[in-house]
């Protein structure tokens, strides 16, 4: 693209003269605002050049130091032989001045400031006009102190006036390429660009900043004499799209180059393309060559790891994003010759180095498949087989939309690159498959455990669930008593006994009813479920939620299709032992205001599965009597204890608003449940155990999961569950052996 002649969209401040109807005279000076503590100040008179002190208003308290740049002009006049321009700093000084006086003694000629300010526009044309031929060099004076100086959007575009004013446009940017390294690349025409290095300033609406640019430049036969056409790569420019102008330090001095308003902007993966199309025309500094040549060696949407000419190969298994660009991979890098200096995933301006956290394991399966491959050989240590990898890595998730890759840094420098597709999905979901890809008997596992899915999951932040459909079978009053909320989940059938259980006790027959499941569910069981609801003479509302994961994420969904004060939490995995349990929960409850009140959950042998949590001498939680037989809590009364169980309990229905939800970092229930519960105490709700009452229930397990992959689920949560705790338990533990 060539422009040669000024667009509309890009007019000089200095077309049609906006400074003629502002008249310089001696004994006067004009004033215009560069920023919110600089005045540039334009006169008549002889004022020496440098750094003069001057006072304003004949108040010697007011006395700073400017910056003169003055000139001969090129028409005396009686009053006056010479022009100048100075830089004051006002500071916070909130008063108009009235007069100024340049000179340390006093004695220098005192000046009448105009009471109106110039625009920008303004002085840059009257300084023009009286500097004549001398004002590219006042005015390039002029600009070194400005960018020597904490530069603003203001200030910028005061400069840019001035050296619109007295230099025609130097050119244009026409492309403006994005890149992954957080460079922006710059082509276009210029008269004054010089190859190497230059200060630059972006002007236009982003973050104002001087930078260093690597400039190259490149013959064009398609611009005018003198120009040339010019690359360059600056640093830290956040949005290419609102830039509008480049002020550089060329070859002669401070310029301005606008952008073009038919500018091209090129994407990440489009600017490497764009750069290798030009980079062997250009000549510059080794040093900005080598950058060109990085930049033009970026990632550009393509695998090049397999065209390497040497035995380096790379593959991902698996890749899963959860919220916040909390990633977890797994793959495999076969480079027994030790190439590879440095493995990144990297995601526009965002990286994280694998090689320093990953966990390697053994894949023999990758050292078969690559030494039968030409013109892949074996390397020098052939019986290496640890080439396996699972990683976990935080990336920004400002662009979503932004794939992430994998970035292979070579011993000569060069780079290669694997696009990475990872399936978005939560951090639960994401171990469960990871984990289950792993053979159990596999050396690695422990470590895997502990430096990659463990901190994966205590990273990953939580996806609360949402309401789909609401829909009401039965007269449903939420204010007649508590409502109990039922979360049904994986189970399909659970539900069902439950609810003939409670149409057969006189007190929960009446009770109004919330049973939150899963959208898939409730698409396949509402209707079904309605019937029995209307069968039952229950009163029920029926709640259909997306982004669940089990039975607490139901009862978070559940309490906030309500507006009632106290609620009643019930899985649907248990089982009510006799009648009359709603209404000895309420009682126990209506005298504890804002507390929580859990029954005893026993197993089908009789014996005790939980009888509240409970802090030992050694600061640890642990379940009282559990595993006992029942009459071992026979004798027990109401009784406070540090943790609820959430799987059934009598709260405040704002318990789980205040305590902040459940962590989105475990993967079964149990840890779940009391990470809340522990939550919920220490946010001011008291739990209680109520031993007469008593609810019949099992373990929780996922259908169709091994003995083995079972416990390492609970180990991966009892280890997620003791890292956030263990601290907060010493803490306390701490605190009361403190002497008052």
């Amino acid at each position: 693209m060539l422009v040669t002649e000024q667009s509309p969209a890009v007019t000089s401040p200095t077309t049609g003269k906006p400074g003629a109807n502002r008249a310089m005279r001696s004994g006067r000076v004009l004033g215009c605002r560069v920023d919110e503590t600089t005045l540039l100040i334009i006169g008549l008179g002889r004022v020496m050049a440098g750094e003069v002190v001057v006072d304003l208003d004949g108040d010697q308290a007011g006395t700073r130091s400017a910056f003169v740049s003055e000139w001969r002009l090129a028409a005396p006049s009686p009053g006056a032989k010479h022009g100048f321009a100075a830089l004051l700093p006002t500071g916070n000084m909130d008063r108009a001045m009235t007069t100024i006086r340049f000179g340390e003694d006093g004695t220098g000629p005192r000046y009448i400031v105009a009471p109106r300010l110039a625009s920008a526009a303004e002085a840059a044309a009257l300084l023009a006009e009286s500097a004549g031929s001398q004002s590219a060099a006042v005015i390039d004076r002029l600009v070194d102190v400005l960018m020597d100086r904490n530069v603003n959007r203001r200030s910028l575009l005061t400069i840019t006036a001035l050296l619109q004013a007295a230099h025609a446009d130097d050119g244009f940017v026409e492309l403006i390429g994005e890149s992954h390294d957080g460079a922006t690349f710059l082509q276009g025409w210029s008269r004054s660009m010089a190859p190497g290095r230059c200060r630059v300033s972006v002007v236009g609406n982003v973050t104002p900043i001087v930078a260093e640019c690597g400039i190259a430049v490149f013959p064009r036969p398609d611009v005018p004499d003198g120009a040339a056409g010019f690359v360059g790569l600056v640093d830290d420019i956040k949005a290419a799209l609102d830039i509008e102008g480049l002020v550089f330090r060329g070859r002669a001095g401070w310029r301005y180059t606008a952008v073009h308003p038919r500018k091209r902007i090129v994407g990440p993966l489009e600017t490497p393309e764009n750069i290798r199309s030009i980079l062997l025309r250009t000549h510059s500094a080794p040093d900005v060559l080598l950058s060109l040549r990085a930049a033009a060696n970026s990632f550009d949407g393509k695998e090049t790891v397999s065209s390497l000419p040497f035995s380096v190969r790379m593959g991902i298994d698996a890749a899963f994003e959860a919220d916040g660009g909390n990633l977890l991979i797994s793959g495999w890098l076969y480079d027994p010759d030790d190439h590879v200096t440095a493995v990144r995933l990297r995601r526009r301006n965002a990286a994280a180095r694998l090689d320093e956290r990953w966990t390697r394991l053994d894949r023999p399966d990758v050292t078969d498949s690559c030494s039968d491959r030409q013109p892949i050989e074996p390397g020098l240590r052939g019986e290496q087989h640890a080439h396996g990898f699972i990683a976990h890595a935080q990336l920004s998730s400002e662009d979503p939309e932004a794939r992430p890759y994998i970035e292979l840094t070579l011993r000569d420098s060069r780079r290669a690159f694997l696009p990475v597709k990872p399936t978005r999905v939560s951090a639960r979901l994401a171990t469960l498959r990871q984990i289950g890809a792993i053979d159990r008997a596999n050396g690695a596992l422990p470590a895997i455990v502990d430096t990659q899915i463990v901190p994966f999951l205590s990273q990953s932040g939580r996806s609360a669930p949402v309401i789909d459909a609401i829909q009401d079978a039965g007269s449903f009053d939420q204010d007649s008593s508590p409502p109990i909320v039922i979360g049904a989940g994986e189970s399909e059938e659970q539900i069902f006994p439950l609810l003939a259980l409670l149409a057969l006790d006189p007190e929960t027959r009446h009770a109004p009813i919330v049973i939150a499941m899963p959208a898939e569910r409730f698409r396949r069981q509402a209707a079904r479920i309605g019937e029995l609801v209307r069968f039952y003479r229950l009163s029920a509302r029926l709640v259909s939620a997306t982004g669940t994961g089990d039975f607490y994420d139901l009862l978070d969904v559940g309490t906030q299709a309500l507006s009632c004060e106290t609620v009643v939490s019930l899985s649907a995995s248990l089982i009510p032992h006799g009648t009359g349990w709603y209404g000895k929960l309420v009682a126990a409850a209506a005298p504890l205001k804002g507390s929580l009140v859990s029954p005893v959950l026993a197993y089908e042998d009789h014996s005790i599965r939980w009888a509240g949590s409970w802090l030992d001498d050694d600061g640890a939680l642990i379940g009282r009597c559990t595993g006992y037989p029942l009459k071992a809590v026979t004798g027990m009364t109401l009784t406070r204890i540090a943790a609820a169980s959430l799987e059934c309990c009598i709260m405040p229905r704002d318990a789980l608003l205040h305590a902040g939800g459940f962590s989105g970092g475990y993967l079964g229930t149990q840890e779940k449940g009391l990470d809340l519960g522990l939550h919920l105490s220490r946010s001011g709700f008291d739990a209680y155990l109520l031993p007469s009452v008593l609810m019949w229930g099992c373990d929780d397990a996922r259908g169709g999961d091994s003995p083995a992959m079972a416990a390492l689920v609970e180990e991966i949560d009892r280890k997620i569950f003791t890292s956030h705790w263990s601290p907060v338990f010493a803490g306390d533990k701490h605190s009361e052996k403190r002497p008052a």
